[in-house]
């Protein structure tokens, strides 16, 4: 039996339906948001990441750390199966778990038990059942250069040390073919030089200032800037009420408090609201006001904890880091 392990459970259901046998272990982690410290075992880093799964409010804490022992469990118990496939994408949300993955595989006694992979420059959730099928014969081995390059680069992202991360630009990553990408999409979620947040919620002022007001409009919209999308609503929902509720908010919901789905019901209520860019909102787009000036920050980007004491900017024109004082 073929043990496939991949981004979640759209795929999961692709998978089924394509016939491709086996069994299927969701990865299910939001890599690129959060704390993802140095150091840390598996288990510790699923016991990190619950936390931040309960922070942002999708489960309790104890469902998510079950959840993720429950994977964690699977994952060691891969000697057992003919074969490993890691079937992964070439977003960053795709290539942060791939890594992740293969950093632990790089510790692992393998027994004889082939490990394979796939990279696919399109979305699989979305492919067609025989489309997703039709990759599996063009698996590849994992090879050694491919676990060295995983153990390096996860070794990057976890790092206290951002620069560590921006080095792998200059590192030849041709065994991962969207590591590059994914690397320079990671930093982009730095907050900018110029103005104080990140791509992400550049891109959601722009939206907003554009006229999409209802959040569904907003996210379609932010997500078409993306080259390669990655970020899901649960949290595009969160990254706009922090936008709404800050000190001084760049976003404001036009009747009253802006609210999660979790207290609308139905769907509809949620979707109904009303979103307008306010004067800061406006300002901070034409590079007139710094967003972390006027409210401070307190944000994890992998193993890097981004604060007014340790304050990590990035610089679009010159692509590169700079470490500044607010």
């Amino acid at each position: 039996m073929t043990l496939h392990i991949t981004n979640g459970d759209t795929t999961v259901s692709v998978m089924e339906k394509a016939g491709l046998g086996g069994e299927v272990l969701p990865w299910r982690d939001v890599l690129h948001e959060g704390s993802v410290p140095a150091g840390l075992s598996l288990a510790q880093m699923s016991e990190v990441r619950a936390q931040f799964i309960a922070d942002c409010g999708w489960q309790t804490r104890e469902k998510a750390w079950a959840d993720f022992r429950a994977r964690d469990t699977k994952l060691a118990s891969f000697r057992e199966y003919q074969e490993v496939i890691l079937w992964f994408e070439h977003d960053l949300y795709d290539q942060l778990q791939l890594l992740q993955i293969l950093d632990w595989f790089a510790g692992q006694d393998f027994n004889d038990t082939p490990l394979s992979m796939i990279c696919a420059g399109d979305y699989l959730g979305t492919m067609q059942p025989e489309s997703l099928a039709a990759l599996y014969p063009l698996r590849r081995t994992v090879l050694p250069e491919h676990l060295e390059l995983g153990v390096k680069a996860w070794s990057a992202f976890c790092s206290p040390d951002p620069t560590c991360w921006e080095n792998l630009l200059a590192m030849d990553s041709a065994a991962l073919p969207f590591l590059g990408a994914s690397v320079l999409r990671h930093l982009e979620q730095y907050p900018s030089l110029k103005n104080g947040v990140n791509r992400t919620e550049e891109a959601i002022l722009k939206a907003v200032q554009d006229g999409n007001s209802k959040p569904g409009k907003i996210f379609a919209a932010a997500q078409a800037f993306e080259e390669s999308r990655f970020m899901g609503d649960s949290l595009f929902w969160l990254y706009l009420a922090r936008m709404t509720q800050s000190k001084r908010p760049l976003l404001r919901a036009s009747h009253g408090e802006f609210m999660l789905p979790s207290l609308c019901a139905p769907w509809s209520e949620f979707n109904e609201q009303q979103i307008v860019i306010t004067q800061a909102g406006e300002r901070v787009l034409a590079n007139e006001l710094d967003w972390i000036e006027i409210n401070g920050i307190d944000k994890w980007l992998g193993g890097v904890h981004l604060t007014t004491e340790n304050l990590w900017r990035w610089n679009w024109k010159a692509q590169s880091l700079v470490r500044t004082k607010v």
